[in-house]
């Protein structure tokens, strides 16, 4: 045994790899291994010789594997530090550059229109994109002959058959916000109101999706003078330069008077610029609440009087930023996104204008 000791002991240390050492370990203690090979043997001798070689047999497998798992534990350790001298990097070398998303123009758009309305005192009122037929346009004065009511303008949920009750609608515009607003707070109320609306039309300035911002005042004595003064401070603001408007009469069924609203603007090259010139360009359309609107969200409209307005936050942001298609905004085209997305860092402020 002292032999077989020392045999395998010095070529186990002599091994170069951990092919060679498992070639050792099949030889030494493998099933058919010299050391397997005399355990085998303690059945043919005497009990006596067998309390003498069994426990010394054991031992000697025992140190064996020992050594087999010391000398595979060094390999490995060898291998490694051979390979770390390969790999060396040097940890102070600055980092890769990681890809940075940017924010959506009418993410930024959105909260400059929330930055500069929340300094004049608007609070911000959010409601769902699906709407009853009531909130959306009933409650609104809109009447069932309207056009806007039609399948061909507005996107109608479905119906089983036997149910005659009037279907959802997706919101058309964020109006159903300010009944639900007015009918939950009462009056006096100053809120805007942003988010998404849907409309059946698709090309260079519509989408079936789009955004907008509509605002609302009730008070005792609101006039459409507060109305002029609001939306021009905001354009002031938001277009960074003093903006003029003019307010042409129209009709809305929720306003009465009605008005749609123009900024000041020329054409350059192709690019209008606000608060210039002496074109002008349609933005909005605005007016005083009428009664009925007021009598559905349950306000006394003998005591109560306000204004309403609603833009197209994609409009804006088309306009402030140079942005000449609408379909590109929901492309998710990665190249569009880099060229007018912001970072992160960039804070709408209103001393930066907007």
């Amino acid at each position: 045994m002292d032999d077989l000791r020392d045999k395998y002991i010095d070529l186990i240390a002599g091994a170069a790899d951990e092919a060679a050492l498992e070639e050792l370990r099949v030889q030494a203690v493998g099933k058919k291994g010299e050391i397997s090979l005399k355990m085998r043997e303690l059945g043919k001798m005497t009990p006596e010789e067998r309390q003498v070689a069994g426990p010394a047999l054991n031992a000697l497998k025992d140190e064996i594997n020992a050594a087999l798992a010391a000398r595979k534990t060094a390999l490995a350790d060898a291998a490694l530090e051979e390979r770390l001298k390969g790999e060396w990097l040097d940890v102070t070398l600055p980092a890769r550059a990681r890809a940075q998303g940017t924010i959506h123009p009418i993410s930024q758009v959105t909260e400059e229109i929330t930055a500069i309305f929340a300094d004049m005192g608007f609070s911000v009122a959010e409601g769902p994109q699906i709407e009853s037929d009531w909130y959306n346009f009933d409650a609104l004065n809109i009447p069932g002959h309207h056009p806007a009511r039609a399948e061909m303008d507005t996107f109608y949920t479905h119906r089983a058959d036997g149910d005659n009750r009037p279907p959802h609608v997706l919101r058309t515009h964020t109006s159903p916000v300010q009944i639900r607003t007015m009918e939950k707070t009462g009056a006096p109320i100053r809120i805007i109101c942003p988010g998404r609306v849907y409309r059946a039309d698709y090309d260079q300035t519509h989408t079936p999706m789009f955004h907008q911002v509509e605002g609302l005042a009730i008070d005792r004595d609101i006039s459409m003078a507060n109305l002029k003064w609001v939306l021009e401070e905001f354009f002031t603001a938001f277009f960074g330069t003093e903006v003029k408007t003019r307010f042409r009469a129209s009709h809305f069924p929720f306003t009465e008077p009605s008005a749609e609203v123009d900024v000041q603007c020329e054409w350059v090259d192709g690019q209008v610029k606000v608060g210039q010139g002496d074109d002008w360009l349609e933005v909005l359309g605005s007016g005083m609440v009428h009664p009925n609107v007021l009598r559905n969200a349950g306000i006394d409209p003998d005591e109560w009087q306000g204004f309403a307005f609603g833009i197209g936050i994609d409009r804006l942001a088309m306009l402030k930023y140079g942005i000449p298609d609408l379909r590109a905004f929901f492309d998710s085209d990665l190249r569009w996104l880099r060229h007018y997305g912001f970072s992160a860092l960039d804070v709408p402020t209103l001393h930066g204008g907007a």
